[in-house]
């Protein structure tokens, strides 16, 4: 009776093995493609119910990040061993380009691109630091979040940073 429960967890453990080498070897180009697609579907979908509450607007906080410091115009995020910095101007709406201008000067990005709708601009820029390090920056309107990541990490970075981005709500006051 082991043998036959035994044998189908071995044959699953083999191809749950070589579909996980099989993504590692992912071509980066490919990676970058289904960041980008990815993202823009984030951006796209409705806003997420805001779930934190700061002094001067709201946002969603996926699961597993804490705030570790807040000011006036910044949140220092951290999940696990990860730094996020989310900085949000008031004075800017959600279709402001200015964040996105500025990432725009940088040369050479490995991808910058932006999305739009008739309420929002958002935009996701990559940047290669090191061999395996990269700077990830999502921005809508005035939000822009920022963090370095490493290429298995930067595909669910990107969408748990759209998601924040995307949900800031902005308080009177």
């Amino acid at each position: 009776m082991q043998n036959k429960i035994g044998v189908p967890v071995v044959i699953i453990l083999v191809l749950f093995v070589i579909y996980m080498t099989f993504e590692s070897i992912k071509p980066f180009e490919e990676v970058i493609q289904e960041i980008e697609t990815d993202t823009e579907e984030v951006f796209l979908e409705e806003q997420l119910e805001t779930n934190y509450e700061a002094e001067n607007f709201s946002l969603f906080l996926p699961a597993e990040f804490e705030v570790e410091e807040e000011s006036i115009s910044n949140l220092i995020l951290k999940k696990e061993n990860q730094t996020y910095i989310l900085f949000y101007n008031a004075l800017e709406t959600a279709t402001s380009r200015l964040n996105f201008e500025a990432a725009s000067q940088m040369e050479s990005p490995l991808l910058l691109t932006s999305f739009s709708d008739d309420e929002r601009f958002g935009y996701i820029k990559i940047a290669q630091l090191e061999e395996k390090e990269y700077q990830l920056e999502i921005g809508v309107g005035g939000v822009k979040i920022t963090t370095i990541s490493e290429k298995n990490r930067l595909e669910n970075d990107a969408l748990e940073m759209m998601q924040m981005a995307n949900s800031i709500a902005y308080t009177d006051n």
